[in-house]
C-alpha cells in the first residue's frame, strides 16, 4: 500500500509540537500506521463521524488526544489534537467535538480540490 501523506488542518500540528515527547510518540505511531492502511490498537472511532479516529496517549496525568480521518483519499488529516480539560468523565467538551466537525468539513473541501 501507498504511503498516504498527512495534512495537517488548523492548529493541530502547532498544537501537537506542543505536547509532551511521550504524547508525540504515541501519536506519531498512530499517524504512520493510519498512513500505511491500519489502524493503532489504541485508536476508537469518534461516534457520529464515519472515517473519524481518536487516539488518546495518557502520560502522567494528563490525557492527551489526536483526533484524525482516514475516510478521505487523498491524505490522513488531523483534524485536531488538545489536552484532555474535562473534569466530568472520558466525554469530549462540545466546544472540541465542533471544532473536529468544522475542520472536518475543511478537510472534505481540501480532498475534493486535490481530487479535481
Amino acid at each position: 500500500m501507498t504511503l498516504r501523506p498527512v495534512t495537517w488542518v488548523g492548529s493541530s500540528l502547532r498544537d501537537t509540537r506542543a505536547m509532551p515527547e511521550a504524547a508525540k510518540e504515541v501519536i506519531a505511531h498512530a499517524l504512520h500506521r493510519a498512513q500505511h492502511g491500519a489502524h493503532h490498537p489504541g485508536a476508537k472511532p469518534l461516534i457520529g463521524m464515519p472515517g473519524v479516529y481518536e487516539i488518546v496517549a495518557d502520560i502522567a496525568t494528563d490525557t492527551y488526544r489526536l483526533v484524525y480521518v482516514v475516510g478521505l483519499p487523498d491524505a490522513v488529516y488531523v483534524l485536531h489534537a488538545f489536552k484532555k480539560k474535562s473534569i466530568s468523565g472520558i466525554a469530549t467538551r462540545k466546544k472540541d467535538i465542533d471544532l473536529i466537525r468544522s475542520r472536518l468539513r475543511q478537510a472534505k473541501e481540501v480532498s475534493d480540490e486535490r481530487s479535481r
